[in-house]
């Protein structure tokens, strides 16, 4: 039997709150005022949570049936869903940063915006954001190697730069335009662009896939034009094209495939005079 926890903040908070404990696997086999007294800091300051949030609803034992329903600003709050396995959260408003680090399966929901770092380090699971997100969805820690590994993100709205950087597997969509350097130092996996990029697409990567859809201002010189094709395939889904396809980044002797739509960038079509 599916359970249901809310939360709302008691004020608005000027710090950033280390969430991680918001997570049904937290959650789960705790009764409602040992949820609310799970240590959680505030700034530099150990509260409860408690301290800072409404907490009311009905707790279950098992993982998967517990589903964490957060209602308002959680724009300061990070790390929600940190190493979460199953169950479900969703964010009504828009959230911080980290959200769904590290989680390996279940599914969070945000009606509002996500900050950068959306789903660090991901190996299962689905992120769906129904607004826009910010920049390195997918990606590990600066100075790590080691990103996205499985699991979906789904962004309806527009993102940042450097979207799924040192992505190993799992998809990545936006279904709006991404910032600067799309699939860097990607070595697998698949990106979907649905709208504009504002290039760079693919630098330094060795494998994977990145599809865009829309406009790009132009490829890298590190990149080499292999054909046109009709269609694609993004984790068995068809997407029709045409598109222009790329492989690279040679720079890293890499075997990446960029495919870019034909029809909105005609400015490449002088491409296809190197078409045998």
């Amino acid at each position: 039997m599916s359970s249901e926890i809310f939360l709302k903040p008691k004020y608005d908070f000027k710090v950033p709150i280390d969430a991680s404990a918001i997570s049904p696997n937290e959650f789960s086999g705790k009764t409602l005022e040992g949820i609310k007294n799970i240590k959680i800091w505030e700034g530099n300051k150990e509260k409860t949570l408690g301290d800072l949030f409404i907490i009311e609803g009905n707790t279950s034992s098992e993982v998967k049936n517990m589903k964490i329903i957060l209602e308002g600003d959680f724009s300061k709050v990070r790390r929600i869903g940190s190493n979460m396995s199953d169950g479900e959260i969703i964010i009504k408003g828009s959230v911080g940063f980290h959200l769904g680090e590290k989680m390996s399966g279940g599914r969070i929901i945000v009606e509002g915006n996500a900050d950068s770092w959306l789903g660090s380090k991901m190996k299962g699971g689905l992120i769906e954001v129904y607004g826009n997100a910010g920049d390195f969805i997918g990606a590990p820690y600066r100075g790590e190697t080691k990103g996205m590994k499985g699991g979906t993100i789904i962004i309806h709205g527009n993102a940042g730069n450097e979207i799924g950087c040192w992505m190993r597997g799992g998809l990545i969509k936006v279904k709006g335009d991404c910032g600067l350097f799309p699939g860097i130092h990607m070595k697998n996996g698949t990106i979907v662009i649905y709208g504009n990029t504002e290039g760079r697409c693919g630098a330094l990567m060795k494998g994977g896939k990145v599809i865009i859809l829309g406009k790009v201002p132009t490829v890298l010189s590190s990149f080499t034009f292999e054909e046109i094709r009709s269609s694609v395939k993004a984790n068995g889904e068809k997407i029709d094209g045409p598109f222009y396809v790329f492989t690279g980044d040679l720079n890293e002797e890499g075997s990446g495939k960029i495919f870019i739509s034909t029809l909105n960038n005609t400015h490449l079509k002088f491409y296809e005079k190197y078409i045998e």
